[in-house]
């Protein structure tokens, strides 16, 4: 039973404990909503950060999730840059790392987020090296961009997933000489295979961008307090002004697992093990958006999913359970970026190894494509790109696990909604 004596703690004040912290009086919770940010920034969202803003196309206040004036207004108690250090399961409380004051809860909820993984090799001490995860990040790398582009500069970035990407394009929108590093055979390969890996790749070699595939750094080379060039493990060396640390992110799991919460292993992305409800080990501790490990029955597997659409759905779900609703976390994945004058929308999961072919639909020579990754008959992902209006169809077809004609899938002609009838 929830009443207006009960407070409940949220601690991460990304997107999704922003998203939370405002469903809660959606909701009609008229108790305590404490909002706990180890930044000094109030919530944003992430993507333009590797987007809109970081290509200068967006102001700094399009990325807050709400204007400052709002917390106050719905009686949110915001703390911006605090941390907390502890969590007592037994009391029910968490302490500020600052000061040690201590806060109890009722319901508390985790959405520590996650981080960026580092380079362990020489050099990643250099002024010229960088990360991408927070806004201040976003702020220095656009600045590095802008003179990189006018100085006719070399940024080599570790990493050719989606963040790595994101900033080969900004960078040489910027004019900046690219050179992205990989140790597998194709972009995205741990995402989307090298069928569509290959798409990216010949997308960003038109527009400048050289890969070095098969290769990990060994080293970062430096005079002065400045980067020079990078080292690979093939004997190769690459000139550099600046590097890019784009390896993929670790869920920020510290805190709950100080705790004695159950983490996930790595074979399922590590993070706080919840349940459908976004429940952790503990009945009155949730967790949601980057740093939660959750059960997706449709694949029969457990997942935890670091883009903005689980930040966003995940922090309401996890909200709604706090109150006792029922709610049922089970979102098809979904995420986008926007690479050039590449848009593309990917709803499913389905990793190298899990798929018996890619279904296209459409001009992949053109980027005017569906893509569908699929298994005995069965949709289990599908990636519009350059095609807009879809991407229900697309989940639709992915939560049905109806077996599907092949031939009517790869046929612009036969609608999608056909195939399910």
């Amino acid at each position: 039973m929830v009443d207006a004596d009960q407070t409940f703690v949220i601690v991460g004040g990304g997107l999704a404990g922003a998203k939370a912290a405002e469903t809660l009086r959606a909701e009609g919770f008229s108790g305590r909503v404490i909002l706990i940010c180890d930044e000094r920034d109030h919530p944003y969202e992430r993507p333009p950060l590797s987007k809109g803003y970081l290509l200068g196309k967006e102001e700094r206040d399009s990325v807050f999730v709400h204007e400052p004036a709002w917390y106050a207004r719905n009686d949110i108690e915001l703390h911006l840059g605090q941390t907390v250090d502890r969590v007592d399961r037994t009391a029910k409380t968490v302490r500020f790392g600052d000061d040690g004051t201590l806060v109890r809860y009722d319901k508390l909820l985790l959405v520590t987020g996650a981080e960026p993984r580092r380079l362990d090799i020489p050099g990643t001490d250099l002024a010229g090296v960088h990360h991408l995860r927070r806004l201040a990040h976003a702020e220095r790398l656009r600045n590095v961009l802008q003179h990189l582009g006018r100085d006719n500069g070399h940024l080599v970035i570790a990493g050719a997933g989606w963040i790595g990407l994101e900033v080969a394009a900004a960078a040489r929108e910027y004019g900046a000489e690219v050179t992205v590093i990989q140790p597998a055979p194709t972009p995205l390969y741990g995402v989307l295979g090298p069928e569509l890996g290959n798409v990216f790749a010949q997308l960003h070699r038109e527009h400048g961008v050289r890969f070095h595939f098969g290769a990990r750094l060994t080293e970062i080379v430096g005079q002065d307090g400045m980067v020079l060039a990078v080292r690979t493990d093939d004997g190769e060396e690459h000139p550099a002004h600046d590097v890019l640390a784009a390896i993929g992110a670790a869920p920020r799991v510290g805190l709950a697992e100080a705790a004695g919460l159950e983490i996930a292993d790595r074979a399922h992305g590590g993070g706080i093990v919840v349940d459908e409800r976004l429940r952790t080990s503990d009945p009155d501790i949730y967790a949601a958006g980057d740093v939660a490990s959750f059960p997706l029955a449709l694949f029969d597997t457990r997942l935890r999913v670091e883009h903005w659409a689980n930040a966003l759905n995940g922090g309401p779900a996890a909200a709604r359970s706090m109150l006792g609703r029922e709610t049922v976390y089970d979102r098809v994945p979904y995420f986008f970026t926007d690479q050039y004058d590449l848009g593309m929308e990917y709803s499913g999961w389905a990793p190298p190894g899990t798929y018996d072919e890619v279904v296209i639909r459409g001009d992949a020579g053109k980027r005017e494509f569906i893509a569908f990754w699929v298994k005995e008959g069965r949709v289990l992902a599908g990636m519009n790109v350059n095609v807009w209006d879809v991407t229900e169809r697309i989940q639709n077809l992915v939560r049905s696990r109806a077996r599907v004609n092949v031939e009517a899938l790869s046929d612009p002609r036969v609608p999608l909604d056909s195939l399910l009838a």
